[in-house]
């Protein structure tokens, strides 16, 4: 993976990251109730290491973010990193407690070798969330959600044994050589919250 040759939307990304860390920031300094950190069951089967955190926001609402980083998952030949802040409104008049729905944005980079090609790129995205939390114990919830959204991508593809950095030079300098979108799911997971306070 060449370092120079992220392309337009890693700066997206760092702005998407930014802006979640401003948000968050924000709330923390609001009249902040509540904050849990959590950790996504399913990802963790998966053994890609994740890591959020969700903060009260509002009587119904809260303001969370998500990331994941992923190196050899199952022993694939995936390599992914990816942050995803969420707004989400919950129905039942209280801040994680039942069902919810939520609107957020992903950001993420990738390089995947999958059946004879290689995928190395970026992608971004908003998304809608629907989900139930259950509580367990006084601290501990059990988030179960599902949600799809569409993404852009861009990314260099090429079959395993072409030389990209010889092969595939467009005007002297390397570049994606494919890019779109697509309605894919964007959070689908189990997750485990403690509250911290």
């Amino acid at each position: 993976m060449n370092a120079d040759n992220r392309y337009i939307e890693l700066p997206i990304m760092k702005k998407l990251l930014l802006a979640a860390i401003v948000a968050l920031s924000s709330a923390l300094g609001a009249r902040a109730q509540m904050l849990a950190a959590n950790v996504d069951g399913l990802w963790l089967a998966t053994l890609t290491p994740n890591i959020g955190a969700e903060l009260v926001i509002g009587e119904r609402s809260t303001f969370g973010v998500h990331g994941l980083f992923a190196t050899k998952p199952l022993g694939k030949d995936v390599k992914i990193y990816a942050i995803q802040p969420e707004y989400r409104y919950f129905f039942s008049g209280r801040p994680m407690f039942r069902e919810f729905i939520g609107v957020g944005a992903i950001g993420a980079s990738y390089d995947i070798t999958w059946a004879g090609k290689v995928y190395d790129g970026t992608a971004v995205g908003l998304g809608l969330t629907f989900g139930y939390v259950l509580p367990i114990k006084k601290r501990i919830n059990i988030d179960f959600h599902a949600g799809f959204g569409i993404i852009r991508y861009k990314h260099k593809e090429y079959f395993v044994g072409d030389q990209y950095d010889v092969d595939y030079i467009f005007d002297g300098e390397q570049r994606a050589n494919a890019s779109g979108y697509y309605l894919l799911p964007t959070r689908i997971g189990v997750s485990v919250s403690y509250i911290l306070w």
